[in-house]
């Protein structure tokens, strides 16, 4: 029987990527809480600029330039060295409390565990380290020098492991940087709506709106026949 694959989006769905970034906001010197939300909301949309450019940055990178472009159009003050924030609180992000029991359960169904993230390999280390199960393969943004939504990590992850949409479901948060590209690979999928953007849920074969029922839907849609 061949292997069967479930991916995961990390931050925002198993770790908890506004949590911890809010967190390192609101320990900066000199900076109010209503600054840092202001903060936190601009960086996403700069976040995604970066990303999209022709030339292919680390993360870290992306992550002191887009919270210093959020700085500069929330007209917000960063303290020196401010900028790196992001990236000095990273290996203390949190994980979701639901996420452990989650990955332990489909662990224990059978189920191969993957990551593909748009992460650098450094980084993405420190969370995969905390995880209450061995993480079986991975696709950071680093090993392909690119970043999701664009299908490189999809494809990487395909050549590495033979996973086909046959024996292959797509978990994540981001409706824009994975459960779009996920349908655009054929691939089944669970949306863990955790932020409730409102974009239609028809991409995803099963919407949960936390990884406690997670089990369960991968169940239901690993009995749909794959697309084809």
């Amino acid at each position: 029987m061949a292997d069967r694959w479930l991916t995961f989006d990390c931050y925002g769905t198993v770790a908890d990527w506004n949590s911890g970034m809010g967190g390192a906001l609101t320990g900066l010197a000199g900076l109010s809480a209503a600054d840092a939300g202001r903060l936190l909301a601009a960086y996403h949309p700069a976040e995604l600029e970066i990303e999209a450019a022709p030339q292919w940055r680390p993360y870290r990178e992306v992550l002191a330039a887009g919270l210093a472009r959020a700085a500069e159009r929330e007209q917000v003050r960063l303290p020196r060295g401010g900028e790196e924030a992001f990236v000095r609180a990273w290996p203390d992000m949190p994980v979701f409390d639901d996420a452990g029991p989650a990955l332990i359960a489909l662990r224990e169904r059978g189920w191969r565990l993957a990551f593909l993230t748009n992460c650098d390999e450094d980084l993405f280390a420190t969370t995969r380290d905390r995880l209450p199960v061995p993480v079986d393969a991975w696709v950071t943004a680093e090993e392909v020098h690119s970043y999701k939504p664009d299908l490189a990590h999809f494809r990487r992850f395909a050549d590495k492991t033979g996973a086909t949409p046959a024996n292959w479901i797509h978990v994540a948060n981001s409706w824009i940087l994975d459960i779009l590209p996920a349908a655009r690979m054929g691939l089944r999928s669970v949306w863990v709506d955790r932020d409730l953007t409102g974009h239609p849920a028809k991409l995803a074969d099963r919407r949960v709106t936390s990884m406690r029922r997670l089990p369960e839907a991968v169940t239901d849609v690993s009995a749909i026949p794959p697309r084809t």
